[in-house]
């Protein structure tokens, strides 16, 4: 049912939708649409927008998000991969939020391969991010556009705990890792099943990032995720020799270690960006 108050998609409008559409959600495509308004509506206040932020969404679906967000920010730039969603989203703003279609931009193409939006820059990024491209996604857009400060997004919750996950953390890998060389991560909630259509087998979690300066550092970004992939890609085995191929032998990882003030002897789930920033820049010439 459509909330009276704010127009927003409830489970009967969005499986309307849908059939109207011809659309069923993909797994190929990490689709699952929000049914609950609440979640919805949840998922906005989390996000602490304000009328003069311009939000940029990536896979809005059927528009349950899209619409929530339009009352919250300035403007909204939603990123959508599929043809018929894509072509879709317009009418469904013009049809349930007239007032802010102006305010509404769409841009039909893979959120991995954008490099620019129209209209202002973005200043926050909020998303139901698809089960299996979030972190690339994310990671993407947080490098091509400097300007978002904020971002919220709901992820696998499993995704969600690798996010924010520090240092010494079980779960803490190359994921945690390259979120905190953009921002301050944490946990933001959990979101349960039952909110999806279809409903994944798994939970959901809310991630807030918060941008901060990275490193100081006079190694590039690409120099210090080359020590992270490096490090992980073996993370049962010490750093000397987890980086060894990546210094050229395991000698050259050990003096590169020691020059950075880091043990050779310690394991890549125990350094802070800051430490494989420090690594990056005594790599063997």
């Amino acid at each position: 049912m459509t909330s009276e108050t704010d127009g927003l998609l409830g489970p009967a409008d969005i499986r309307e939708l849908a059939a109207a559409l011809g659309v069923r959600p993909t797994k190929q495509r990490g689709q699952n649409f929000v049914i609950d308004a609440n979640t919805v509506r949840r998922i906005v206040r989390t996000a602490d927008l304000h009328p003069g932020d311009t939000v940029v969404e990536i896979g809005p679906g059927l528009g349950s998000l899209t619409l929530a967000l339009l009352r919250a920010a300035g403007h909204v730039t939603a990123v959508e991969i599929d043809d018929v969603l894509a072509a879709a989203l317009p009418a469904t703003i013009a049809a349930r939020a007239p007032e802010r279609a102006g305010s509404f931009s769409l841009v039909h193409a893979d959120a991995m391969r954008v490099t620019g939006l129209p209209g202002p820059p973005p200043t926050a990024l909020v998303a139901n991010l698809p089960y299996n491209v979030a972190v690339p996604v994310l990671l993407h857009m947080l490098a091509t556009f400097p300007g978002i400060e904020r971002s919220l997004v709901m992820v696998q919750s499993e995704v969600a705990d690798r996010l924010a996950a520090p240092p010494g953390s079980r779960v803490y890998g190359v994921p945690s890792v390259k979120a905190a060389w953009y921002a301050t991560t944490k946990r933001a909630g959990a979101i349960g099943r039952t909110v999806f259509w279809p409903a994944p087998n798994v939970d959901s979690g809310l991630v807030s990032l918060v941008r901060r300066d990275p490193p100081v550092t006079t190694a590039s970004r690409e120099e210090v995720f080359a020590v992270v992939d490096a490090a992980f890609a073996q993370r049962r085995k010490t750093l000397r020799s987890a980086l060894s191929g990546w210094a050229g032998s395991a000698a050259a990882a050990e003096a590169a270690l020691t020059a950075a003030g880091v043990s050779p002897q310690a394991r890549g789930e125990a350094l802070t960006v800051e430490d494989f920033a420090a690594i990056a820049e005594h790599r063997p010439q």
